[in-house]
This record gives C-alpha cells, structure tokens and sequence, in this order.
C-alpha cells in the first residue's frame, strides 16, 4: 500500500500517459448539453464538443464534480494508500473545492483511518496539471503526505498559464473572466492574451493584440522574461487546432531550453468557456 495517492479535477488536462504513469485518480466535469449530462473526456469527445461551440447554438455548460463523484473517488483509492491529497481548480472560478471538501466530511464516516488532504491549487490547465504531476510523482516515489503537499505548495509559486483565445466571446457570455466586459466593444478584433497566476486565482487579461501572431509573440515573450536561460518544462494546448499547436510547439522547442514538452488537448470542459481556436502555454522553469 502506497504512502499517498493523488486526486484531481478533469480540469488539469493531464495527458493520458502521464496519469497512468503516476497513477492520478482523475474526478471529471460534466458538459450539459440540451438536457443531457456528459462526463468531460469520457462520455464526450473535444471535437464533439467543438462542433457545438463552432454553431454558436444552444451552447453546452459545465457543472462541477459533485460530491459524491469525489467520495467514490476516495473511496477508490483509500483503498490502495494510506493518505489521499486531492488537487483542485482554483476555488475563486469553481465550486470544486468545496464539493472535494464536503466528501472529506463524509468520508471520514466510511473511511476514517484515511487521511484526505483537499489542496485548493488557485489555478487552471497545464498550470494545475503541472502541480497535479509533480505531487503524483513524489508520491510515487514513497514520499508522505505532508512532504507532497509541500510539493504542490512549491509548485503553486512556480507554474504559469497563458492563453490566446479568437474571441471573448464565449469567457464573456459566462461571466468567467474579470474586467471582459470593458473589452466586448473590440472582442470580435481582437486575439486576446490571458493569464492565470495562483497569486491572483483568477483568469486576467493581458494583452490585446489584433492578430494571432502578435498574440503568439506576446506570450512567448512573457514566457523568455521569466525563465531567462533556464531549462523550462512546458505543456502547449489547443482547443480544436492541432496544426497551429504543433507550429507553436515546434517554435518552442527551438528557441527555449525544454526539459519536456507535452502537447495536449484543452478539455473540453474548458474549451466551453473558452470555445475553440484557443492555444495555451503552461510553464515553469528549474
């Protein structure tokens, strides 16, 4: 029985490989849809999701994990770990948190020689993801509850998130993204940048650039300005547009030092805030 297993939200766009190889128990969203619930990466695909945003009709939400999808997740893994560290999306954009938190209420009913740890990581993506990684992989490794949940602490200080959107169209019909309202004049000309810092907890814009390429610039501008020379670990991620993540990829990997580079997919509990054509970039640096 392992020291520590770790719990996360679909919203930390983890690749596949990535949460077999560290065992990552994976809690997902769901995407309503004309009265139907999906479970995100499950009962749906991103392209079928995608298609929908691209209609501009009777557009999909979200709702959040409930808690009792988490409860059947510690019970899962309670069964294989002595302790239970549970990562969640930033609590300031979503009720996860405190759905993670009402089942380690319950829990300690059913399961009570297992100690849960629900960590609100303030952030989103790849940034999530990466805080998700790293805490699964020290766990893997036989480290103790309190030692992981100071990895993911660490890690909260170091991740970065970027994201170039075609419009503001869909953040701003949901309300999701602070001060949007005061660029909806220009969305339809702009490839706005945004940016999500654990320090902040929420989703800001940062720039407004008129083209993708200017928008592609600017962020990896930021990203040059705060990793300096130093290797970078990175996740590049698109919603519905492979061709032109795989060029952002590419122009990467030639100008930055890369420890690693993964290139997923945006969940699409995501990209229906966000709708498609988005590219991101999540980072941090040794």
């Amino acid at each position: 029985m392992r020291k520590v297993a770790v719990v996360a939200d679909s919203t930390c766009c983890l690749p596949p490989e990535v949460v077999e190889k560290y065992d990552i128990c994976v809690v997902p969203f769901q995407i309503v849809h004309e009265g139907k619930s999906y479970r995100d990466g499950v009962d749906i695909t991103p392209n079928e999701v995608y298609r929908i945003m691209r209609k501009k009709e009777n557009l999909p939400t979200t709702s959040t994990p409930s808690a009792g999808d988490f409860l059947n997740a510690y019970r899962q893994v309670g069964q294989k770990a002595e302790s239970i560290l549970c990562i969640t999306v930033t609590s300031l954009q979503s009720k996860t948190f405190e759905a993670a938190l009402a089942a380690k209420d319950i829990a300690k009913e059913e399961i009570p020689n297992t100690i849960i740890e629900v960590f609100d990581s303030r952030s989103v993506a790849g940034a999530l993801g990466f805080i998700v990684r790293e805490a699964a992989r020290f766990a893997s490794k036989g480290e103790g509850l309190a030692e992981v949940v100071e990895v993911a602490r660490n890690m909260m200080g170091k991740v970065n998130f970027l994201a170039m959107l075609d419009t503001l169209y869909y953040l701003a019909r949901l309300g999701r993204i602070a001060r949007a309202a005061s660029w909806a004049g220009n969305m339809l000309d702009m490839k706005p940048v945004l940016e999500h810092s654990p320090a902040v907890g929420e989703t800001m814009p940062v720039a407004r650039p008129r083209t993708r390429r200017r928008a592609i610039e600017c962020m990896l501008q930021i990203m040059a300005e705060r990793t300096g020379g130093s290797p970078v670990h990175v996740f590049v991620q698109h919603a519905d547009d492979l061709k032109e993540a795989k060029k952002l990829a590419a122009e990467i990997e030639s100008r930055f030092n890369c420890a690693e580079l993964y290139l997923t997919e945006f969940a699409p509990v995501m990209g229906v805030h966000t709708g498609p054509g988005l590219l991101a970039i999540s980072f941090y640096a040794d």
